[in-house]
């Protein structure tokens, strides 16, 4: 790195704080270090370092106080936490209350140094795309997950951050966002060695959910004339994935709280139960809070799935990935149809980018996919694409205030608001507005507000 990037160690052990420097001493990292919390929130405030290295349990102030109040002073500051007493609970709440990372110790130093060095790279990574001055020439790629917006770059940084700790995680959002790509890019993250095993449960006959998860034993009901593996035991060792969740009947329900709550599936037919160590991703694009209230979701299993929650953004919520996804269909299409395709024209772009795209990112997919097919010149222009977009203009949740000067004036008065209620402090206006940090200082950018 050109320059160099300041780093506050924490830790009330001497030769903790003593081994985190040797492992850490590379170039273009400066190492502040303090044995006391207090110390250190002095030394974080006087050097605004891009990442703090705290331990969780020290006397005074305890490693989430130390967080909260680096949060408090610059939450664009990454905190990773360290640990002896490690749980998957204690990890999720720590990064849910804003931290960057959690290692259990001792720490590896190789695993710290990769660590480390990937935390600094994604924040500087999301500081170019998020940064107003970004062109929007470059490709910001996540595990498939293409986008350069704020608001997705939030996500994918809580999906960074998560995915080696997570037991459980319910992703929501509308049909067509990529939901099956973030669970993929949780499972190739977490670095689990086992497989990526999906269910689609409004694709399954009630009758045979039991059977499709947990597996049967021959003799089991008419027609199982030999044993079946299910779901759950195919994916031990990494990760299952069960789509559209909200359309599981009730009664599949229960048994799956029992799997998850206690890792161990039931064939049925069988009178032995079976050990398996699953993640479970879940997603679904219905309200489970209000299924709940219309008695069509356990409560129970909600919550153990909603350990941690993702909620994917539409495409009209993020418009300035619209044209970096085009750009990318386009080079996917053209090389699987075998064509000298280079690209969109501007006008094409402008169609693309005022459409309202209800089917998301997947009709958006479809669209530039149309278009390559049919068209026989090295640019796409309008008349490569469907005639119902030019016929209907961008839905009203879009940013631009010529679009919908109320809405854009009201969102305006909402920031303000939260920021006064907060007294300037970011990180609780976010939290009082419902949206992350980041996606806060874009709407703050946007308005033209300071703190």
């Amino acid at each position: 790195m050109a320059e160099s990037v300041p780093v506050v160690i924490i830790d009330d052990n001497a030769g903790s704080v003593e081994m985190l420097s040797i492992a850490l001493r590379q170039t273009g990292v400066s190492l502040h270090t303090a044995c006391d919390p207090t110390e250190g929130i002095k030394l974080v405030r006087q050097v605004r370092p891009r990442l703090v290295i705290t331990d969780l349990v020290m006397p005074g102030l305890s490693g989430l106080d130390v967080l909260e109040q680096v949060m408090s002073f610059d939450p664009s500051i990454d905190v990773l936490l360290m640990t002896a007493h490690y749980t998957t609970e204690t990890a999720v709440e720590a990064i849910r209350r804003g931290a960057a990372d959690y290692l259990q110790k001792p720490v590896r130093i190789a695993t710290l140094r990769t660590r480390v060095t990937d935390l600094i790279a994604s924040a500087e990574l999301r500081r170019k795309a998020c940064s107003p001055e970004n062109s929007g020439s470059d490709i910001y790629e996540f595990e498939g997950l293409i986008a350069k917006s704020p608001i997705m770059w939030e996500m994918l940084g809580m999906l960074h951050r998560i995915a080696p700790h997570y037991r459980s995680v319910l992703i929501q959002g509308p049909t067509g966002v990529g939901k099956d790509l973030v669970a993929r890019a949780l499972h190739r993250r977490s670095g689990v060695k086992g497989k990526f095993v999906v269910l689609n449960c409004s694709a399954v006959v009630e009758t045979l959910f039991e059977s499709e998860l947990f597996g049967h034993v021959k003799g089991a009901f008419t027609g199982a004339d030999r044993d079946k593996v299910g779901l759950f035991e195919a994916a031990d060792g990494g990760t299952l994935f069960l789509d559209e969740v909200g359309d599981m009947p009730l009664s599949t329900q229960a048994k799956l709280l029992r799997a998850v709550q206690n890792q161990e599936v039931l064939p049925v037919g069988s009178l032995r139960s079976r050990k398996v160590n699953v993640r479970l991703v879940a997603a679904t694009h219905r309200d489970l809070r209000a299924a709940i209230a219309n008695g069509k979701f356990r409560e129970d299993l909600y919550y153990r799935l909603a350990m941690v929650e993702v909620n994917v953004p539409s495409l009209r919520g993020r418009p300035e990935d619209i044209p970096l996804l085009a750009r990318h269909f386009v080079r996917m299409f053209a090389s699987e149809y075998g064509k000298q395709i280079e690209g969109l024209t501007p006008r094409a772009l402008i169609v693309l980018e005022r459409y309202g795209w209800p089917g998301n990112v997947r009709e958006l997919e479809h669209v530039v996919g149309r278009a390559c097919m049919l068209t026989e010149a090295p640019m796409i222009d309008v008349r490569d694409l469907p005639s119902h977009l030019m016929e209907l203009t961008a839905q009203p949740e879009s940013d631009s205030p010529s679009v919908s000067p109320v809405l854009f004036e009201q969102e305006r008065q909402l920031v303000v608001r939260a920021l006064a209620d907060a007294r300037g402090n970011q990180s609780e206006a976010a939290k009082r507005l419902g949206i992350g940090r980041d996606a806060l200082r874009y709407k703050m950018k946007k308005h033209q507000l300071s703190s």
